[in-house]
């Protein structure tokens, strides 16, 4: 087998058929491109002394997370309950769970992760703050809890530095609760902005007495810039791992660093400018994230994918020297890789050029 890593190996599946024979729509994944963006993130946090604590929420795959903590990472983040319990299952025991946890059933389950590993949770209210600690009472457990901060993207999170402080007084002087700090998502392109929040709530939280262990902050868009990082300890990239259209037009990474291409089949031509391909919205995202068109084709730059129904894309092709014909086979460039991962149970791996095994998603579909 090609070189990749052992734990990769492990993990795959193997299969019958090989590249020309495997049907469409699949996820392809070239892992030696994966690797190399996980090896080269990871010597980026270790030059600029942050904590990698990468977001599986891409890949959701159990293999390339362990992976990421072969390679230095100091945990995983992950962004729902279900994904922490996948996570929890393959051994992985360091996670950060970034969305605010509500609802009697969703605690419950909770607690019983936080007996099973080292978890860290955000809160932004006394409300989550009240719900949590009354979780772990009953659970017998303790939960490291993190401040969410907005700092200019608009989401979640508290930005008054009173009310950053008066709620981490709450979860330090809560019985099961450890204050661990702040955490923050910032608007692509804001980072700064945002040091500018985080130093004003670390300085209120240190003027009260209450030490800041941890400031994690997270993004692929800005992850390669320095600025805004001053008072970041740790961060938290996810599409990184098979970058995407969206990240090559912020100039986050380049073609050659894409890693995920959905392979397609030309299905029809019903005229000379439009070509149909059996790839639609359950294998492309829907997610225009301000570009034009539903993702890029490799082989014919110049199309523009204009509409996805459920099982096809609609491709205008005026614009190509040489359009495809029915039968073509084309690679697709998703505009957002996230999303792409959780439409399929298993990704197939290549590597120069051969089908090597299929991946399985352990924690698709794992939303809640």
């Amino acid at each position: 087998m090609t070189d990749l890593p052992d734990i990769l190996q492990k993990h795959l599946l193997p299969l019958e058929q090989t590249l020309e024979t495997l049907e469409t729509p699949a996820v392809l994944i070239d892992a030696a491109i994966a690797d190399s963006n996980l090896v080269r993130w990871q010597a980026r946090c270790d030059r600029a002394g942050l904590a990698n604590r990468p977001h599986i929420k891409t890949h959701r795959s159990v293999a390339w997370a362990l992976r990421q903590l072969e390679l230095g990472a100091k945990g995983i983040t992950v962004q729902t309950v279900g994904e922490a319990e996948v996570m929890v299952d393959a051994g992985i025991n360091d996670i950060f769970l970034t969305t605010i946890v509500l609802g009697p059933a969703k605690l419950a389950r909770l607690g019983a992760l936080a007996r099973r590993c080292c978890l860290a949770v955000v809160a932004d209210s006394a409300q989550a703050v009240d719900a949590i600690a009354a979780t772990v009472r009953q659970a017998d457990a303790q939960i490291t809890v993190l401040v969410e901060c907005d700092t200019g993207a608009g989401r979640c999170g508290l930005t008054d530095p009173v009310a950053i402080v008066t709620l981490a007084q709450r979860i330090a002087g809560s019985q099961g609760l450890r204050f661990g700090g702040l955490m923050t998502y910032p608007a692509a392109g804001k980072r700064q902005d945002s040091a500018g929040v985080l130093n004003a709530a670390i300085a209120a939280c240190q003027a009260a007495g209450v030490p800041v262990p941890v400031v994690s902050s997270g993004g692929s868009p800005d992850m390669w810039s320095d600025a805004g990082l001053e008072p970041v300890t740790e961060y938290r990239a996810g599409t990184y791992i098979y970058n995407d259209r969206a990240l090559v037009s912020y100039g986050a990474a380049t073609l050659d660093q894409c890693a995920m291409t959905v392979l397609a089949t030309v299905v029809s031509r019903p005229t000379a400018d439009r070509a149909i391909i059996d790839a639609g919205s359950k294998a492309l995202t829907s997610d225009l994230l301000g570009l034009d068109g539903y993702g890029m084709v490799i082989e014919h730059p110049e199309a523009r994918i204009y509409q996805l129904n459920e099982e096809h894309g609609l491709l205008d092709v005026s614009r190509c020297a040489a359009p495809p014909a029915i039968g073509d086979r084309i690679h697709v460039l998703p505009n957002h890789t996230c999303v792409v991962a959780n439409l399929f149970d298993r990704l197939y791996v290549v590597a120069g050029g051969q089908l090597l095994g299929a991946l399985p998603v352990d924690a698709r579909g794992r939303s809640g």
